[in-house]
């Protein structure tokens, strides 16, 4: 007898799974989709959503103070003396300074804001 060689496709058509082949399928494909989701389809969960909204919302507060910041700079009568010792503070001391002159307290605030002062430093120096 003459021995045919079987195609591929043949063999599939004619392969019929057991249901715990199909089983460990599926589980296997929804494992896949999940590790997909998270490492490229930016799917994040429920508290890392929380950390991102609240960072983006305090983000955007300081975004709107900060110009509110460098009026109150440029009403103070000693703006140019103050803003001359503000150049020669290093960097990282800016903040505080701003923090000291009372530029980052919003109205109706008791303490200055410590991300406004801190852009406004950057904002002044520009």
């Amino acid at each position: 007898m003459e021995q045919r060689k079987v195609s591929f496709r043949q063999r599939f058509s004619e392969a019929r799974p057991t249901k715990t082949a199909m089983i460990w399928s599926w589980i296997g494909v929804a494992v896949a989709t999940m590790i997909i989701g998270f490492s490229w389809g930016g799917w994040v969960t429920g508290g890392t959503a929380k950390q991102m909204a609240a960072t983006s919302g305090e983000d955007a507060v300081v975004s709107r103070l900060t110009p509110f910041c460098v009026l109150r700079v440029k009403a103070d009568p000693k703006q140019q003396e103050k803003l001359k010792e503000l150049k020669e503070i290093s960097d990282w001391q800016q903040g505080e300074y701003v923090k000291k002159q009372g530029w980052a307290t919003m109205p109706g605030e008791q303490e200055p804001e410590s991300k406004v002062a801190v852009a406004c430093a950057k904002l002044i120096n520009q």
